[in-house]
């Protein structure tokens, strides 16, 4: 079993894909005239699948984040080369941390155009390319 992608509902398809492709994603395909709107399919470059899928239906009303998704995670091979990138394309971040102290993983926030919270991280080198139970021994 693996997880495939999680369904973001957006409330302005147009606003949102500006700011996903911005971040660095691309679009693979859509699906129209599903129960739940117009599926928009998102990657990131060098992943071979989709992880992101935008749900618009503009008839739902403005997304209300609820309780639901707390935040997505997008790894980066260089923390400071990606904030430069982003900001040259008026994509706001928060300052880098080290939330796990000077040995973990260095960290940054953005916000997408609905509130959905994006935590960019750089592994320490030699780290796995995910978490694992390691990260937790």
């Amino acid at each position: 079993m693996r997880t495939l992608h999680v369904g973001l509902r957006v409330s302005d398809l147009a606003r949102s894909l500006g700011f996903y492709t911005a971040v660095g994603y691309a679009v693979v395909g859509t699906v129209e005239g599903t129960p739940f709107g117009r599926l928009t399919m998102l990657r990131l470059p060098g992943d071979d699948f989709v992880t992101i899928e935008l749900v618009h239906d503009p008839a739902r009303g403005p997304v209300d984040l609820g309780t639901g998704i707390n935040h997505l995670v997008v790894q980066v091979e260089s923390l400071d080369a990606t904030l430069a990138d982003l900001a040259g394309k008026g994509v706001v971040a928060e300052s880098p941390g080290l939330p796990g102290g000077a040995d973990g993983p260095r960290t940054s926030w953005l916000t997408d155009p609905d509130g959905y919270r994006i935590e960019l991280v750089q592994w320490p080198g030699g780290h796995a390319d995910g978490m694992t139970e390691a990260d937790f021994a």
